[in-house]
């Protein structure tokens, strides 16, 4: 079906603040101190692991510490990428971006605090991530068709997570909202991993 094609997985990948090697840096070896790799999303989500699993490869092979720091301050993962945005050109601060940062933020916020295009420069994709619905067990349904109908027959009462407003998992359930014609209300967290954790716990 055509909805899941479009929502089938989003990608998360690094980029530096340009240009990469500020004047006068070319005189030593790259990286000749800690590289920082800002994740703009809470710790455990999709875009933190593989941030995590990068900076372990890249320290192993530049010997040198490739270290990770969450930011996640909200605005579906724009709050983080603008303070990478603003941070010096010299190639230390890297962002593990993904959709979300740089695909669909532009689009829906007036202002996001940078440029997607002018102020990062890719440096590779990481990786593709599957979305997948799921719900908890309590909920008295065992397939999409049975989800749809509960749904319907309780507008307004089923509640469903992302990890914030305006991010690829918040668009995904719109688009499924639009195109089952159906009425779920949309809880935003500050990361997938949070949003989680209230759907072990029954909350959404």
């Amino acid at each position: 079906m055509l909805w899941k094609r479009q929502i089938r997985s989003w990608s998360s990948w690094l980029a530096v603040t340009i240009p990469l090697f500020a004047t006068g840096v070319h005189a030593q070896e790259y990286p000749g101190k800690p590289v920082r790799i800002i994740v703009a999303f809470s710790p455990g989500a999709a875009t933190d692991l593989l941030a995590r699993a990068a900076a372990q490869r890249l320290s192993e092979a530049f010997s040198q510490n490739f270290i990770v720091e969450n930011r996640a301050s909200g605005g579906g993962g724009t709050v983080g990428t603008a303070q990478v945005a603003k941070a010096p050109a010299d190639g230390y601060t890297l962002l593990m971006g993904n959709n979300s940062t740089h695909a669909v933020a532009p689009h829906i916020y007036k202002n996001a605090g940078y440029d997607a295009l002018r102020d990062f420069a890719p440096i590779s994709l990481a990786g593709l991530i599957p979305m997948v619905l799921v719900a908890h067990p309590s909920l008295p349904v065992t397939d999409l068709k049975g989800l749809i109908a509960l749904a319907r027959s309780r507008p307004g009462q089923l509640l469903f997570s992302s990890s914030g407003t305006g991010t690829t998992l918040h668009l995904a359930g719109e688009l499924f909202k639009s195109m089952a014609k159906i009425d779920i209300v949309h809880v935003p967290y500050k990361g997938a991993s949070v949003a989680v954790i209230d759907l072990v716990g029954g909350q959404v």
